[in-house]
């Protein structure tokens, strides 16, 4: 089976605390809200501590057109998405040798925060001394689950050349959609929620001689994925596209959707592969927020603890859509996970859609 064999992230160079970001909420929604100090509590009750962010406050504070922020997202997409890959194929963490760029078959890239053709990872390609045939495969739209579901098609990928190694890098800049004249709930919502994020996975074929690659004593294997599109659920969660860029589409019905739709959907992936529920060790689950983490609780019956981890990246780090999962996923590819464990990746997006991963840690 494919093996995650290395993981990489990029912290952007701003970072704010979530006290500062609840103050710039209030300037920008007092006006708007009779009850602003009830709504602002979404910025506590969260959860969140701090955020990174490319560009600093004082840039938020003016408005800008959709040129100059996607101008803004291609700049940084290219370099702090260049570093993410150079720091994946590095890293002494996982692997005992670099990984020349050359041997890298295939680069999927992930991204719904911005536009740009040629795509991102042609311009690192221009950067960095990738082969000229290296295959680029860009995906568009799948917002919070795109990390998951870019793991699941370079999975695919490798099974049908095992000899492939695969980047899969998502570059998420969700504070460059914010827009300054959206005084919505829903926008008040994604201002104390979303962040930027970058980070690089690194997928290999059996064929390519682990052994000599890995550093850890055990890997992450792909063992099946399933990705799952609610009917009749377009407008749980997406970008409204207009004139000056995308606004955010939040429901405030997604824990309970969570809550009454998820569980039959993990239970018959399961079956399907002949794992019982209790026998899952680790829950590698993309924290959409506070409130979602809750759902995956209810609705699945695990304990608390087992959102732990991924708490914690929200609480560092916030939302930062599809790169959010990579991060979580990086701290247990960190830990010392005995042979045979099991783990499961999950992550909800627009649609309204999951993509689940069955993990197996092995020697």
């Amino acid at each position: 089976m494919p093996t995650i064999i290395s993981a990489a992230k990029v912290i952007p160079p701003y970072e704010m605390n979530q006290e500062k970001a609840s103050e710039f909420a209030r300037e920008l929604f007092s006006n708007s809200f009779k009850d602003i100090d009830r709504l602002l509590k979404v910025f506590q009750n969260g959860q969140i501590e701090k955020r990174h962010f490319v560009k600093n406050l004082d840039w938020f504070r003016q408005s800008h057109s959709l040129e100059e922020k996607n101008d803004a997202y291609i700049e940084a997409a290219v370099s702090l998405g260049k570093e993410a890959i150079e720091k994946c194929v590095t890293n002494r963490s996982f692997l005992n040798i670099p990984i020349p760029f050359e041997e890298i078959e295939a680069i999927f890239f992930i991204s719904t925060t911005g536009l740009a053709t040629p795509t991102i990872e042609a311009r690192i390609m221009n950067l960095l001394p990738f082969h000229p045939h290296t295959k680029r495969i860009p995906i568009w739209g799948l917002g919070c689950a795109g990390g998951a579901a870019g793991l699941s098609r370079a999975y695919e990928y490798c099974l049908a050349f095992p000899k492939a190694k695969v980047l899969v890098l998502s570059v998420e800049l969700c504070s460059l959609t914010f827009q300054h004249h959206d005084l919505s709930k829903s926008n008040l919502i994604g201002t104390s929620l979303f962040a930027d994020g970058i980070a690089c996975i690194m997928i290999c074929g059996d064929n390519c001689n682990l052994d000599q690659i890995r550093r850890k004593k055990t890997s992450l294997k792909i063992m099946a994925t399933q990705s799952t599109l609610m009917p009749d659920s377009l407008e749980v969660m997406g970008w409204d596209i207009k004139n000056d860029g995308l606004y955010v589409v939040f429901s405030r019905d997604i824990p309970s959707i969570v809550e009454s739709w998820l569980r039959p959907e993990v239970i018959s992936f399961l079956q399907q592969n002949r794992i019982k529920f209790e026998n899952l060790d680790y829950f590698i689950a993309h924290p959409g927020g506070k409130k979602v983490l809750d759902a995956y609780v209810k609705a699945l019956g695990i304990p608390v603890s087992l959102t732990d981890v991924s708490l914690e990246v929200l609480k560092q780090y916030g939302n930062m859509s599809s790169a959010t999962i990579f991060y979580v996923l990086k701290r247990y590819l960190e830990m010392d996970i005995p042979h045979g464990s099991y783990g499961l990746c999950i992550a909800l997006g627009p649609g309204f859609s999951s993509e689940m991963l069955l993990l197996r840690w092995d020697e």
